[in-house]
């Protein structure tokens, strides 16, 4: 935890608060708080800044709080992500918040096991959680947008133009004939499949929504591994 995130019902004054849980345990066993000592922290989708030891003991922590500090911005990417295995789950969204993407919406294709959509890991308190996560690595304190859309087509055809609407559209595809671009130019709208790939079928979809093919080489990589090659070539 390289930021201690507060959340505005940790909040018992404007400038103090009360921190239970693991973020205590976090605080006093890793980095090693003590009265009067001082700590990174932010304000859940706002401000960041300083955060001084008032008391702290085996049930809370209070914390005198200086929030002058503006939250890094976000890439103008949204990634569209088939939904990955459950035990990838936790790890992609954590990298994919602690990266800065702005926009994850979590999508279903068809080598997506069923089964993926019934895990406990897509909790929305978990979901929450590893977002989180990837913010308090990152020192940032704004969520991703997270979205969760069940049915490929439906979404596809009538939500994902809108989208694209003055982005641009990528489909990673190790069978594309153009390599992913580097640095974003503008508002990016990327779509990266599950661990079998996309079939043709939902390619030829992603294409004719106004997503193009761009690959990383000949390598098939997992989930996790392409997602933070795209993002660290697109960012």
């Amino acid at each position: 935890m390289n930021l201690l995130i507060l959340e505005a019902g940790d909040l018992i004054a404007p400038d103090r608060a009360r921190v239970t849980g693991r973020r205590l345990v976090h605080a006093r066993e890793i980095l090693k708080a003590q009265g009067g000592s001082t700590l990174r922290a932010g304000l859940l989708d706002g401000a960041m800044g300083k955060a001084r030891v008032l008391t702290l003991g085996e049930d809370a922590l209070e914390l005198e709080l200086t929030f002058d500090e503006a939250p890094p911005a976000k890439l103008p990417l949204t990634l569209l992500l088939a939904l990955p295995r459950p035990k990838a789950l936790n790890r992609v969204l954590a990298s994919a918040s602690n990266m800065g993407v702005a926009r994850i919406i979590l999508l279903n294709a068809w080598k997506v096991e069923k089964a993926y959509w019934k895990s406990p890991r897509m909790e929305p308190g978990n979901l929450r959680e590893q977002l989180i996560l990837g913010l308090e690595q990152a020192r940032d304190t704004v969520l991703p947008d997270l979205q969760v859309e069940r049915l490929f087509k439906p979404f596809v055809e009538d939500r994902l133009p809108a989208l694209l609407h003055g982005a641009e559209g990528l489909v990673a595809d190790p069978s594309g004939v153009e390599a992913c671009p580097r640095k974003l130019s503008g508002p990016t709208v990327l779509a990266v499949g599950p661990e079998g790939g996309w079939i043709p079928a939902e390619l030829v979809s992603l294409r004719l929504a106004g997503l193009r093919s761009v690959h990383l080489g000949p390598r098939i990589l997992r989930t996790e591994t392409a997602l933070a090659a795209l993002i660290g070539r697109l960012g």
